[in-house]
């Protein structure tokens, strides 16, 4: 067998192997809207959070802590809103990224999120965006488009920026 075919077929055994596996790990979702974002989910996005906007957030820790709390609150608002597949996808994502096993194989990252410190969060983020496999990608860019669209919507955000707000209308 052709070794290029032999690898393409094991890589997408491997792909259909931990999605299957993410997807079983995955809570039954509840019907109340705020279940948009589980503990684990939430641990995630906030060291996402805290790598993306690392210059930009807080010096003081007690701000910091309260800026990523709103930025991560407001990615649960923002998903929340989202399509059905969109959301379920996200969820698929963040099980993934929370299951110890899952998490060091495919993100390579050996920590709990809430322990993962600023660096290891940007070489996880810089490989997902430069990776060849274009699901790692699109994986990076909802992870980034949530999290500055979360915090740059916060209206506290804005005199840091030089944004006046939106304008008043008559």
């Amino acid at each position: 067998m052709n070794p290029l075919r032999r690898r393409l077929i094991f890589t997408g055994a491997a792909g259909a192997a931990v999605l299957i596996a993410a997807r079983w790990l995955q809570p039954a979702q509840s019907q109340q809207p705020s279940a948009a974002m589980s503990s684990d989910a939430a641990n995630v996005m906030r060291a996402v959070a805290a790598a993306l906007l690392d210059g930009a957030l807080p010096q003081d820790a007690t701000m910091r802590r309260a800026a990523l709390d709103e930025t991560v609150a407001a990615v649960g608002t923002a998903i929340e809103g989202l399509p059905p597949l969109a959301r379920e996808e996200l969820a698929t994502l963040f099980t993934l990224l929370a299951f110890p096993p899952l998490r060091i194989a495919f993100a390579n990252v050996d920590v709990d999120w809430h322990d993962a410190d600023v660096e290891t969060t940007n070489a996880f983020l810089v490989r997902l965006q430069t990776s060849r496999w274009s699901v790692k990608r699109i994986a990076y860019d909802a992870l980034h488009q949530l999290t500055f669209a979360a915090f740059y919507a916060n209206p506290r955000t804005w005199p840091a920026i030089g944004y006046p707000g939106p304008p008043v209308l008559a």
